[in-house]
């Protein structure tokens, strides 16, 4: 039996739970590098190209996103599979209810495909317009100051445009109500 690798029992645990670890670790290690060293731009670099930007609402319609210019604008990047996306939207929901009459526009960016989208909003419906973005969205995202391209990921920009608060994770409540005040909702 010359040329044969007999593998012991307790090998054979070690390289099932050894190598999906290793893998693991080889992941985290290139998504931190590519979150530390990629290339930032300036927020108001990024701010303007947004601005220039149009992206299909769930009826594939186009919608610039310029048509927000000028208000105090949430803008959030989701998806549909992401749990901590889900857990924030009745927050943004009851907020753009509160603050719509004071000019405050909630504009979610789906980095998702249509089909999920549209039956996610089936589940639950929103009051505030959601565009598909795909992987345009994501690289807005990482424009935007999302380095890790993680979500959800969430801008406020007040109404000059500047951005008041990026927040990476799901957004508190009170923390975007705090930011909302301190820019003069």
């Amino acid at each position: 039996m010359a040329g044969r690798l007999i593998v012991s029992a307790s090998m054979q645990k070690k390289l099932l739970y050894g190598v999906p670890l290793a893998l693991a670790a080889l992941a985290a290690g290139a998504w931190i590098a590519q979150a530390r060293y990629a290339p930032r731009m300036p927020a108001t670099s990024a701010v303007t190209e947004l601005w220039q930007l149009d992206f299909p609402d769930t009826n594939g319609r186009e919608q610039a996103l310029s048509q927000w210019r000028g208000q105090i604008v949430v803008l959030n990047f989701w998806a549909s599979w992401c749990a901590p996306c889900r857990e924030e939207i009745p927050d943004f929901i009851a907020l753009r209810a509160q603050y719509r009459p004071r000019n405050v526009e909630f504009v979610g960016i789906a980095i998702d495909n249509t089909a999920n989208v549209t039956q996610f909003l089936q589940r639950l419906p929103v009051n505030y317009p959601i565009l598909i973005g795909e992987g345009a969205a994501h690289h807005l995202s990482r424009r935007l100051g999302n380095s890790s391209g993680a979500l959800p990921y969430t801008v406020v920009l007040d109404r000059d445009g500047r951005v008041a608060l990026r927040h990476l994770g799901r957004l508190p409540r009170a923390t975007l109500e705090k930011t909302l005040l301190e820019i003069g909702v």
